[in-house]
């Protein structure tokens, strides 16, 4: 990292600020010497913008560094419980939801059932959230509500989310307005991408989340933060054409990876091919896998066919690492080996040592992902004046005497 020279002073500010904050959020506890030298800045900047963060309750001297004879170093780390934030993974027929804090701690997790289809949904999704917030036993200040939606998330919230029967639905005013808190909506893998960026692999800044499950999804982070293109489309990775001329997609389109390797594609062949029930689903053709060879290739094939696709996202992209994530991952096992020798096979030779990480699946995990959406906006600089993000970094608990 390194320091920001150009622009107006208090923008300078902001972005040394949150710089610095996101730096002890994933290496704290963390001496002012460290966090200098590490991005660039003078100790005068690290002392000052450390005692405004310490005044917001927001940091604290963790413990005192061993020193060779000199004063010990004052090692700073986040205050977790200062404030926290809920998040809520919304799919077609359930919700989960976490309320987490500024160490991205679970702190309370929600579950029920949700119809995405029903006409009202979204103000039963916000009647649900007003419950789950009233019903918190958590006393730690609240700034914000993130939604994460399988779909197309324009700036001001508009969602476009064919999944869920969703089209130009205004979510995040539809929500906030019953919360009465700020509410931040995206896509749901680019909330995972976002949490990893965060509290994960945050050393790495150039990845890609990919996810596998009822879609396919990508989550594109470059330079250290989420890339949305124009319109905030970047990413329906599951709508690349991989046969011309295919399978009908539910997007309308035909021929999309999403018809060969989602849950539904796999599903239908397996009915069709007698291996599972016309009534089971995605569960049981995982169980039948472990001992039938026309199940686990069906796996396979589904593995060979994502490795093709994400060797391409590679030579594209060239990321330092690819994570594979979501509900697919339970099947892991039967599609691992095709997946990786197609990967090999078609990266760009001098890609070809990209890492892939495959994390376990954790459906809360998304959540937390949506969560971090809130908890993003208070360590990343406010580029612009949008006024969710505003409205979130206002509630930072402002008590506390400075630091030494």
């Amino acid at each position: 990292m390194s320091g920001f020279a150009t622009g107006s002073l208090q923008l300078t500010r902001d972005l040394n600020r949150a710089a610095v904050l996101r730096l002890i959020a994933s290496s704290g506890p963390i001496a002012r010497s460290t966090i200098a030298r590490e991005l660039g800045l003078s100790p005068a900047t690290v002392t000052s913008l450390t005692r405004e963060l310490s005044d917001q309750g927001i940091l604290r001297v963790a413990e005192r560094a061993p020193s060779n004879g000199g004063r010990p170093a004052l090692l700073l780390e986040i205050v977790g419980a200062a404030a926290t934030a809920f998040g809520v993974k919304v799919a077609p027929d359930h919700l989960v939801g976490v309320r987490i804090n500024l160490d991205a701690d679970v702190l309370e997790r929600f579950e029920e059932p949700f119809d995405a289809a029903a006409r009202d949904a979204p103000a039963r999704l916000a009647s649900t959230l007003q419950r789950w917030l009233a019903g918190s036993a958590e006393p730690a200040p609240l700034l914000g509500v993130g939604l994460g939606v399988p779909g197309i998330v324009s700036r001001d919230g508009t969602v476009e989310a064919p999944m869920l029967g969703w089209r130009q639905l205004g979510l995040a005013s539809t929500v906030a307005e019953t919360l009465g808190v700020p509410v931040l909506v995206d896509n749901d893998v680019n909330t995972l991408a976002i949490a990893e960026r965060l509290y994960g692999r945050g050393a790495v800044d150039d990845f890609v989340t990919v996810t596998i499950g009822p879609g396919v999804g990508l989550g594109i982070v470059a330079k250290g933060d989420i890339y949305r293109g124009f319109a905030g489309g970047a990413g329906e990775f599951g709508h690349v054409n991989v046969v011309e001329d295919g399978a009908a997609c539910r997007c309308g389109l035909r021929g999309c990876l999403e018809t060969l390797v989602a849950d539904s594609a796999l599903v239908a062949r397996a009915r069709r091919e007698g291996i599972i029930s016309r009534r089971a689903g995605i569960e049981r053709l995982r169980q039948v896998a472990a001992a039938d060879d026309r199940a686990r290739a069906i796996f396979a094939e589904a593995g060979a066919t994502l490795g093709r696709a994400v060797a391409g996202i590679v030579n594209v992209l060239s990321p330092q690492l690819v994570l594979v994530s979501g509900e697919g991952t339970q099947a892991w096992p039967y599609i691992s080996d095709a997946f990786e020798t197609a990967l090999r096979r078609h990266l760009f030779p001098p890609l070809a040592g990209v890492a892939v990480e495959v994390d376990p699946w954790d459906d809360a995990k998304w959540a937390v992902g949506a969560a971090a959406l809130v908890l993003r906006s208070t360590f990343t600089a406010p580029l612009d004046n949008s006024q969710p993000e505003t409205s979130i970094r206002a509630r930072l608990p402002r008590p506390a005497a400075a630091l030494a």
